[in-house]
């Protein structure tokens, strides 16, 4: 048996040797497995933004109901333990390798029988729903990888309830070139006679889900912007209230951006819609929102320093929206992306929209980061183009870049630090993880 070092080494490295499948291919691996997947209730969750932060809430919710929970998410931060939570906390690096072990047991049967390696997505999903299975837990909270259809995470059949998240253009090279189009995509988590929470925001998305949902015969439980209220944002917490069209709900979550009660507002709906089932009192509700936590996402690390994973033009119109409900001082901007993402139009976005003093430009360490010299000639011209006089520095160093933008912090300005989810991944390990 592989030690946890050498199983994370090989589970990383499988990208290099195999390509995508068919959800086929996802099935015969679980069934080889003997379908683990199938021992617990499910809920699905698909979307462009906030799936992350909404199966956390719900997880959070369940937990407070005294369930026992598995929350699989991605990617991971720092270990990749985090993606297999249980009961809020990432599973025991034992329990993974030992479960890692039966996947990669089950892989290279398939490969002995000339079926293709499983994707390193299909490896990680295989290996949350053995860890759920074993350590016997009544729910599973899942967030698909990309898209929805042909997601690995698809092949579950049977879940008690989907949501779907704001949907935005995304991965356009794999999901489609519209609204519409990636709406599809997502909305092929739907099951039939399974309820769907939805984001309800905008009218291509409520047309493609609510079509799908009429030909399943799914439950609907839209959610709408015009039904929540964000009645007090101290910095550290939001107090908003819902109106679900039957009664409204006040809650407090312990996030200082906006868009955090948006997301908070469909868990709130989901859990609602499987309260009943679930046994799901109105304290746990409030305790599980309250004592909620996901790291990264408006994330306040020290005083007066703020981590936020924005990597699509979404991501980043939400993340200044909250930049600029935290302070109206021109701040300090700490950034990066990786290749693949639009970081062309992050930058424009950025300097148009935002309001910095400086923006520090700096590199994701590994091969998909963006090289730092190319982020910041964009940086450079995109400036130029919008006339905008800001500040643009370039350290290739994450480390020398966080230590640079935190000494030039004045008394009372904000640090952000935005960007991929791998480069607030990089810097909570640089920070210490500090709150």
């Amino acid at each position: 048996m592989r030690t946890y070092e050498e199983m994370v080494t090989f589970i990383l490295e499988i990208p290099k040797f195999t390509t995508k499948n068919k959800p086929e291919h996802t099935v015969k691996l679980l069934e080889l497995l003997g379908n683990p997947q199938e021992r617990f209730k499910v809920i699905h969750v698909a979307g462009s933004n906030g799936k992350g932060s909404v199966c956390a809430y719900i997880d959070s919710v369940l937990r407070q109901a005294g369930k026992k929970t598995g929350l699989f998410t991605s990617p991971h931060l720092v270990d990749i333990e985090e993606r297999f939570a249980l009961e809020g906390k990432p599973c025991d690096r034992a329990v993974f390798v030992s479960a890692a072990q039966q996947v990669s047991e089950a892989a290279d049967f398939m490969v002995q029988k000339g079926l293709p390696h499983p994707t390193f997505f299909e490896y990680i999903f295989a290996v949350g729903m053995v860890i759920f299975a074993e350590q016997k837990v009544e729910y599973a909270v899942i967030e698909t990888g990309l898209g929805g259809r042909l997601d690995a995470t698809n092949v579950v059949k049977n879940p008690i309830l989907t949501v779907i998240t704001s949907v935005s253009l995304e991965h356009t090279e794999i999901l489609g070139d519209t609204i519409s189009e990636i709406a599809a995509e997502k909305a092929g988590i739907l099951k039939k006679h399974v309820p769907v929470v939805y984001d309800a925001a905008l009218p291509e998305v409520r047309a493609v889900i609510e079509a799908f949902a009429a030909r399943l015969q799914c439950p609907l439980y839209p959610v709408s912007a015009k039904n929540i209220k964000i009645l007090l944002n101290t910095g550290k917490k939001i107090a908003f209230s819902y109106d679900s069209g039957y009664d409204v709900t006040e809650l407090e979550i312990p996030f200082a951006a906006p868009y955090q009660a948006g997301n908070a507002a469909l868990a709130l709906q989901a859990v609602k819609s499987i309260a009943e089932l679930a046994g799901i009192s109105e304290e746990a509700v409030r305790k599980g929102f309250a004592r909620v936590c996901w790291k990264g996402r408006m994330q306040r690390i020290l005083p007066g320093v703020y981590f936020d994973g924005a990597h699509n033009p979404d991501g980043i119109e939400k993340f200044l929206e909250a930049a600029g409900q935290v302070t109206s001082r021109p701040g300090i901007l700490l950034f990066s992306m990786v290749k693949e993402k639009d970081y062309q139009s992050a930058a424009e976005r950025l300097l148009s929209d935002g309001n910095w003093e400086e923006v520090i430009v700096t590199a994701i360490p590994g091969m998909r980061g963006i090289d730092a010299e190319v982020l910041a000639d964009v940086f450079v011209q995109k400036a130029g183009q919008t006339h905008n006089k800001v500040k643009i520095t370039k350290i290739r160093d994450l480390k020398k870049a966080y230590t640079y933008a935190l000494s030039i912090k004045k008394a009372g300005q904000i640090l952000f630090c935005a960007g991929s989810l791998y480069l607030i991944g990089e810097l909570e390990q640089i920070a210490g993880g500090m709150s």
